[in-house]
């Protein structure tokens, strides 16, 4: 492997800011503590799929040995249409703040997730300050559509998960005619779509123990330090003139 100081190939590369990988901080230690989990749903129907499956995932998240906690959306106000303190929007950011990964199960209305869904995420700040609180967690998408099979929910969520710098699952669900596929009880019946709601859960969990104590360093970016240093720069060069 080439070393960083040879750098004559790469004359645009600021060579104080460009690190090469370190193995070691990939692989800290393990944290013991069951994975947190939250779990979004974009429905406020009595009887709601996207809510039977969203319960669903916590079950089964729950046997694999995560720690589950589910944000109910009735009385969220819409985005900007109250202030921060609203008490929804604060349950809302301190679950997604505890959270160490996320599942987001949107019912598919008019070819896109619902309003709903998106604006749970809306009122999830990209950052706070330095903070961003969404940077370096899993996420987890699925969606239940009324008619045919259709990606297109999942799809915008996995655009969002990647604008909120979260990193995706490669792993989806998409339950196709989702009042077939739930009983009287509200339980989801046997079938592929349940199997797959298993496979995106067992991810979701690998996942999550994985990359969750090296999330900073997964997410500390060239581009970033080199920012920071430049207003460091120009703070201590602004001192030094007063």
């Amino acid at each position: 492997m080439r070393r960083v100081s040879a750098l004559s190939d790469l004359p645009a590369a600021s060579p104080e800011h460009l690190r090469m990988p370190d193995i070691g901080a990939l692989r800290p230690a393990f944290s013991i503590h069951k994975p947190r989990i939250l779990i979004l749903y974009g429905s406020l129907r009595q009887v709601s799929y996207s809510r039977l499956l969203g319960h669903e995932a916590r079950r089964l998240l729950e046997h694999l040995g995560a720690e589950v906690r589910m944000f109910d959306p009735t009385d969220l106000p819409l985005p900007d249409g109250a202030p921060v303190t609203h008490p929804k929007v604060q349950e809302l950011r301190q679950l997604s703040e505890w959270s160490e990964g996320q599942v987001w199960v949107s019912p598919e209305r008019h070819g896109a997730m619902t309003g709903i869904m998106k604006a749970q995420i809306d009122w999830i700040p990209l950052s706070i300050g330095a903070v961003r609180p969404t940077q370096g967690k899993t996420l987890a998408v699925m969606q239940v559509s009324g008619g045919s099979q259709s990606f297109n929910a999942v799809n915008a969520m996995r655009i969002l998960g990647r604008w909120m710098r979260m990193i995706t699952i490669p792993n989806q669900s998409s339950v196709a005619k989702a009042f077939q596929e739930f009983d009287a009880d509200g339980r989801m019946k046997p079938s592929s779509y349940y199997d797959r709601v298993v496979d995106v859960c067992e991810e979701l969990v690998k996942f999550t123990l994985l990359t969750r104590d090296a999330s900073s360093y997964l997410t500390d970016r060239y581009s970033e330090r080199k920012q920071d240093a430049e207003k460091l720069e120009q703070r201590v060069t602004l001192k030094s003139a007063v």
